[in-house]
């Protein structure tokens, strides 16, 4: 893997401790520094964080909430006197509308002769009463950018939609795990005990659409019902786990996993489900060799999730979630072939290490750019 050869700074609005393996790679790849600059979350969003970078530097942003909750917007007051101190020559920011204070750090690095790198979904995303004005306001910053790296091919598609030359935009597919350096587990033809194990991993939020999967469980033939895990803590525990206790007490609630916990839960499983939002969960169940049933997200789960090693819902329904387990349940020939599909994804192409190569590239790339775009 190349160096990158430059100095450099990446602003986030959090710093996520799933993220930090990321970070890590990241910044060992940097021979003139890296720093980190993100701030803390909002009460009650359950997000783990990340304290420390031991391949860089993390210097901690002063979150401001101008608006709280789901449509929060925020500053970070020290970001233009981080950018002062750490006089990076290459600046990664979150392409985040709701980030006031972004254009100021923008206008700072071409000042001062540095480029600037939007790394986002596309112009996109999310709903709300402010809707619009985010995707307004996310359309007028990213012309702004040297170079956009997108989550995936869909983000990619909207950035050209918006007017970006297709050469300054680069695709860095969501990854959480590295190139699996262990083999594909060893699953038999049929389950275990003769009794499927489905797993959910992730953050017991409403968006994740728990609930849905509990339901679904419920109500599939009997002989064909799983061992639900829900690996994961949140705000919707204590209502997921009433929920369960009610119409499927056949649901294990792991709490959060962590190292070999977690590692051992993939292992185990037959079936990974993440039947709401998100993403990076699943490139994670894929390199242990899961096939996977995704819902409507982001655009990241496009890149991932294929018709050979699992499925993409189309709605938010139960009912078409309970139709599409029940026919995976059926078949775990079938199963074991779509796992080793998404093993040979992540082995090959999306991962942690071909998620830094490419953002060493586009950093490669800016730094060629004329000053005068």
């Amino acid at each position: 893997m190349k160096p990158i050869n430059y100095r450099l700074g990446l602003e986030q609005r959090l710093f996520p401790e799933y993220r930090k393996p990321f970070f890590e790679l990241l910044a060992s790849r940097c021979k003139k520094g890296f720093c980190l600059f993100a701030g803390k979350a909002q009460p009650g969003e359950g997000i783990l964080e990340g304290s420390a970078l031991q391949n860089g530097e993390f210097v901690r942003a002063q979150n401001r909430y101008v608006i709280r909750g789901k449509r929060y917007f925020f500053r970070q007051g020290n970001f233009l006197a981080w950018l002062e101190a750490w006089k990076p020559q290459v600046l990664i920011v979150e392409a985040n509308p709701r980030h006031l204070g972004l254009n100021q750090g923008i206008k700072w690095m071409h000042e001062h002769g540095g480029k600037v790198i939007g790394w986002g979904l596309g112009t996109g995303g999310g709903g709300g009463i402010f809707a619009s004005f985010r995707e307004g306001i996310r359309k007028k910053i990213i012309q702004d950018f040297d170079v956009l790296i997108s989550y995936s091919q869909k983000g990619k598609a909207e950035y050209l939609d918006a007017g970006i030359p297709p050469e300054r935009i680069f695709v860095a597919s969501n990854a959480v795990s590295p190139r699996p350096s262990w083999s594909l587990p060893r699953r038999g033809k049929d389950f275990s005990q003769h009794k499927p194990v489905v797993l959910f991993v992730g953050r017991l939020l409403e968006r994740k659409s728990v609930e849905h999967l509990i339901q679904a469980c419920s109500k599939i033939p009997l002989k064909d019902q799983p061992e639900l895990v829900i690996v994961g803590d949140g705000p919707e525990r204590s209502n997921l786990e009433a929920l369960a206790a009610q119409i499927y007490p056949d649901t294990r609630f792991t709490g959060d996993l962590r190292g070999d916990d977690l590692t051992d839960a993939y292992r185990k499983a037959d079936l990974f489900v993440l039947p709401g939002t998100g993403g990076l969960a699943i490139q994670q169940a894929m390199s242990y060799g899961l096939p996977i049933i995704a819902g409507i997200g982001d655009g990241t789960q496009s890149d991932l999730v294929r018709r050979e090693n699992g499925w993409q819902l189309s709605t938010h329904t139960m009912d078409e979630l309970t139709e599409v387990l029940a026919a995976a349940l059926k078949d775990p020939e079938m199963l074991r072939r779509m796992g080793e599909f998404s093993f040979e994804i992540v082995k090959n192409g999306v991962n942690l290490e071909a998620m830094v190569e490419t953002f060493a590239n586009a950093v490669e790339y800016a730094m060629k750019l004329d000053k005068q775009k």
